[in-house]
């Protein structure tokens, strides 16, 4: 498996974001997981909380640090992954199975303008 699977959209800030029906899935990249080391705490907003994109929408903790989770577009939640946040080791397990919300998006083309596997994958390298 890739750690960067190509069916999904990506931000500067770490976060994965994949289309699931009518909303957009979220959620932190391999690479976030793998800075962090294990999670084990995450606190997330409510559903029906509006967020926007490259604002603040939960917190994520870690062994080593606390860190801030970035909505990748605008938006109301429409669900929260309640397992996750009853079991955050699972972000280190599968980042890419252990979503964290869904948002309803304000401008669905906001999605398109996400980075694609390849352009994340250079900003990774770029940072090394």
């Amino acid at each position: 498996m890739s750690n960067y699977p190509s069916d999904l959209k990506y931000t500067k800030d770490h976060e994965w974001a994949k289309k699931a029906g009518g909303a957009v899935a979220v959620g932190v990249t391999w690479h976030a997981q793998d800075a962090l080391g294990a999670v084990v705490y995450v606190e997330l907003p409510k559903v029906g909380a509006q967020v926007k994109a490259h604002e603040s929408f939960g917190v994520i903790e870690s062994t080593k640090a606390v860190s801030e989770l970035f909505a990748p577009i605008s938006g109301k939640v429409a669900k929260v992954n309640d397992d996750v946040s009853a079991n955050p080791g699972t972000v280190n397990d599968d980042p890419y199975k252990a979503w964290l919300i869904e948002i309803e998006p304000a401008n669905p083309a906001d999605y398109d303008a996400l980075l694609d596997q390849a352009a994340y994958t250079r900003l990774l390298e770029a940072a090394k």
